[in-house]
């Protein structure tokens, strides 16, 4: 029972002495009254008169008349009674006295009377007719004379609720089953308020067949005590509650008489049997070893210093979960300073442990997830600006644990997500809604950091309005946002705006060129030889190549121009404002130049030109495809004058542009369709001491169209990727009609066949020459392949594996043109080459140009000290096969001897070379005359 409580009630201003004991008889508190006669140590000596009297008291009777010895010789009488709560549980018990009146001598009926505040009353009962004391009267309010009511005029007055019971217990006294006549009711008083009374009596006349006359009692004022008694049983049911709501329960232990008492709520939360509660020796084997020990200990401790304690248990139910409590123990002390008793509570925590342990995991779990997520968070106070971090929000900054203002963590950032966060946090002060911002920000190591941060207000809970501001380090995002932008948009090897990006800058400036009137030019550059150069030295020393070339036209332009990477070696100037269409023209002659200047690569200088086309944006040409078209169409014009040069489109360039495009379209299929041919040039031996070679040569007639040049069609097919397939037919198609002339005997020495670059670098040719050699039953060895100079110039390991294999086969080679190229004696020396041929143009300007003879001889000489034969192309004239001969070439090509012939041409000419000339010639399978 709650000591506080108890306290509480006895403060109220009692008339009687009144000392409240707990269910065992002991005291538990008594009023001021009741202290100055020292009645709670006279209860204490007279414990075992009490124990009696109690248990009068259990065996059904509601108040038991006491007298006890008191001090100074005095007698003290009193009424014990019986405190139960409303499901009829024993609480405590009530002993009270009346303020003594008179002296020592005075009878019991004079204190019952004049002292105990007991109103006396008489009832003749045939006549219904009660006297009643004046006490009775000052009790309910009457002033004066008062009715002596009887029974039946009495009942009216008491309350509804109590009349049958008042019945039940006159009726009982009258049959004999009680001794005593007791009963306790509300009787209404003068003023109309409800007063409660002891009503106690017993008959003291009878007649002769037993039949009650008189009945004698007294009236007795208990309606401060029924108060006292309903506020305790009140307050019981609340404490009651209470600790139900939060599964507490009481409990007090007797240290010297080792007894413990509990509460039916500490039983029921610890869920102990209430029939069989534990003793203090038993609760400690409940308990888990720690726990008991700790229990021990605290008891230990409370014996020396008295002071309260609380700790935690662990209550142990066997094959259930064990109970968590939290126990509470305050002693009261004797006056030496030993422990009388202990009072306590004892609180079920298993649930809150359990919440705590599930808080702290998922606030660890938050945290992981936080430092997983790289995101942090902070509260900022409206008006004072103080923050509060998270641990990860100081990692995400990389700043120490430590108090921080908002001013200082703004300090780390950059101008313009500053002014960004201070804006936010304004807008939403003033009612905006939640915003989020993607903010940038230095580390104290200088390390570049983005975070994406999203800012709300809360002013709930009535606490100060604060900013609720969560970091995430959306760093790798951004960055690999920015390398998808550069990707997207940017050229990785030059840095250079890609061709979707300059499309999109050109449409802009195209636009506000229209809008202004002002003049706009696009340049197309395309760089001379870089792919010769890019397969000689390798693609290292191409990429170097192009940064450099980018470098250098980069310097030459304004800042307003537009410049990027087209593809390849491609490269787009779009210039704008021009004052006069000629200004492009400027600009492309310093482009040209600054490329001009030599770049060295080692031992190596490498040189290289530009090709470039200028276009104007005028009427019909206003988007960027058109002028696109123009400018690439000016470039190839630009390629075709001489290339180093630059070209602006015009309705010829047009044209060219027109045939060129027309020519690859036609390309594609034209094998299928058979419009390719072969003819055969002899190369004739100069001393005339062997028979005469053969040089396949490709032609191609279009339907409607006539024969194609072969120097127009054939690098348009090695652009376009129709060389190799082609290559391979030229070949077979070669390789099948010697086969079929040696079949028919006609003597030639071999048959020389035109090999692009393009086919040297294709996997595989070195293995498809030869199986076309055995599917057309043609020696290796008869085969010569003529290979440009630049085509020996990339030295690489599939190159040299494609020359071993055509030596291990004796597959001939021959460098086609020589000294028009990139003439090196290292690739000569290198590779397996066995002719040389001097190209035409040396031979036709050797009679007239001494100089151009001495080169003519010098290639001879060349050609012989490496152990190679000479070839002389394009041989017109007898003067100049004199002079050749004269200077030790071995072979003789050229219109002198023959003109290129068809197949069925050729095999005359070779029969009239051998002096037989039959009247039919064989008919020869030819693929295509």
């Amino acid at each position: 029972m709650d000591q506080g409580v108890i306290a509480s009630l006895l403060q109220h201003p009692l008339t009687s002495a009144v000392v409240l004991l707990d269910a065992e008889g002991r005291p538990l508190a008594a009023n001021r009254a009741a202290q100055a006669l020292e009645l709670p140590r006279t209860v204490e000596a007279y414990a075992e008169l009490m124990r009696d009297a109690r248990e009068r008291l259990l065996g059904g009777e509601s108040m038991l008349a006491c007298a006890l010895p008191g001090t100074a010789g005095r007698r003290v009488d009193g009424w014990l009674r019986a405190v139960h709560d409303d499901a009829g549980a024993l609480l405590a018990y009530t002993l009270s006295v009346p303020e003594p009146v008179g002296s020592d001598g005075a009878t019991r009926w004079e204190i019952a009377l004049d002292s105990a505040e007991h109103g006396l009353w008489d009832w003749d009962i045939p006549s219904d007719t009660i006297f009643r004391s004046e006490r009775w009267r000052q009790m309910l309010g009457y002033q004066g004379d008062a009715p002596d009511y009887g029974l039946n005029a009495l009942l009216p007055l008491v309350h509804s609720d109590d009349q049958a019971r008042l019945r039940e217990a006159i009726r009982a006294h009258f049959e004999g089953r009680t001794a005593t006549y007791v009963c306790e009711f509300r009787l209404r008083q003068q003023d109309g308020q409800w007063r409660w009374i002891l009503d106690r009596g017993r008959i003291v006349a009878r007649t002769a067949d037993g039949s009650p006359l008189r009945m004698v009692g007294t009236h007795t004022d208990i309606h401060e005590q029924k108060l006292l008694e309903q506020r305790l049983r009140d307050q019981q049911t609340l404490l009651r509650e209470a600790q139900r709501m939060t599964s507490m329960g009481s409990w007090s232990w007797d240290p010297p008489q080792n007894r413990i008492w509990w509460s039916r709520e500490f039983l029921r939360v610890t869920g102990l049997a209430a029939e069989h509660p534990p003793s203090s020796r038993g609760w400690l084997r409940l308990l888990s070893r720690e726990s008991a020990a700790q229990v021990l200990a605290t008891w230990r401790r409370m014996q020396r210093d008295g002071k309260q304690a609380n700790f935690e248990v662990e209550l142990v139910r066997g094959s259930e979960a064990p109970l968590h409590l939290r126990v509470w123990a305050q002693p009261q002390l004797e006056a030496d300073g030993r422990i009388q008793r202990v009072l306590g509570q004892v609180q079920n925590i298993t649930e809150q442990r359990q919440t705590d342990a599930l808080i702290r995991w998922r606030t660890e779990l938050l945290n992981r997830v936080s430092a997983l997520g790289k995101i942090g968070g902070c509260e900022i106070e409206v008006d004072t600006r103080r923050m509060q971090w998270t641990e990860e929000c100081y990692r995400i900054h990389g700043l120490r644990k430590e108090t921080l203002e908002l001013d200082q963590a703004l300090a780390l950032y950059t101008l313009d997500s500053r002014d960004a966060f201070e804006a936010a946090l304004a807008r939403i002060a003033q009612g905006g809604l939640p915003e989020q911002l993607d903010l940038c920000f230095h580390r104290p190591s200088g390390h570049r950091v983005w975070v994406q941060v999203l800012i709300e207000l809360d002013d709930r809970d009535g606490l100060p309005p604060r900013f609720v501001v969560l970091f995430r380090d959306i760093s790798r995002e951004r960055e690999a946002s920015e390398r998808i932008e550069l990707l997207a948009h940017y050229d990785l090897l030059t840095g250079l705006p890609n061709r979707q990006l300059l499309r999109e800058q050109a449409e802009t400036a195209m636009h506000d060129a229209v809008e202004r009137g002002s003049t706009l030019a696009m340049l197309f550059v395309d760089l001379d030889g870089f792919k010769s150069i890019n397969d000689s030295f390798g693609h290292a020393t191409g990429d170097a190549l192009l940064k450099l070339a980018a470098t250098r036209m980069h310097q030459q332009l304004r800042t307003s121009d537009l410049f990027g990477r087209f593809s390849g070696d491609e490269f787009l100037v779009v210039l704008r404002d021009l004052a006069e269409p000629s200004d492009a023209g400027h600009v492309a002659r310093k482009l040209i130049a600054a490329l001009a200047e030599p770049l060295h690569n080692g031992e190596n200088v490498i040189k290289i030109g530009a090709s470039i086309g200028i276009a104007l944006m005028e009427d019909g040409r206003q988007d960027f495809d058109s002028l696109l078209r123009a400018a690439d169409a000016a470039m190839y014009a630009a390629k075709e004058s001489g290339r180093n040069t630059c070209h602006y489109y015009s309705q010829d360039v047009l044209l060219r542009a027109q045939r060129r495009l027309e020519i690859e379209h036609a390309l594609h299929g034209a094998l299928d369709r058979e419009e390719f041919s072969l003819v055969y040039q002899p190369l004739v031996h100069a001393a005339g001491e062997r028979a005469p070679a053969v040089e396949a040569l490709l032609r191609w007639h279009r339907p409607g169209h006539g024969h194609c040049n072969p120097a127009e069609f054939i690098p348009i097919a090695e652009e376009c990727g129709e060389i190799v397939r082609l290559g391979d037919w030229v070949i077979n198609e070669a390789c099948r009609q010697a086969a079929a002339w040696d079949a028919a005997g006609l003597h030639f020495d071999r048959v020389s066949v035109n090999v692009s670059a393009m086919q040297l670098r294709d996997r595989g040719f070195a293995e498809r020459v030869l199986e076309l050699c055995q599917r057309n039953n043609w020696s290796p060895k008869r085969l010569e392949l003529e290979l440009t100079e630049s085509a020996l110039i990339r030295d690489t390991e599939s190159l040299r594996r494609c020359f071993e294999l055509f030596e291990q086969e004796g597959v001939l080679l021959a460098v086609d043109d020589f000294g028009t190229g990139f003439s090196n004696l290292h690739y000569l020396n290198r590779f397996p080459v066995q002719r040389l041929k001097i190209d035409r143009s040396f031979v036709q300007d050797m009679l007239i140009d001494s100089g151009t003879a001495k080169v003519t001889q010098a290639i001879v000489q060349l050609g012989h000290a490496l152990g190679m034969q000479v070839v002389a192309e394009g041989v017109e004239t007898a003067q100049e096969e004199a002079l050749l001969r004269e200077q030790g070439c071995d072979e003789i090509q050229g219109y002198l001897h023959s003109r290129p012939l068809p197949p069925r041409e050729l095999a005359a000419w070779l029969r009239a070379r051998q002096g037989v000339l039959p009247a039919t010639l064989p008919r020869l399978v030819l693929a295509a005359q």
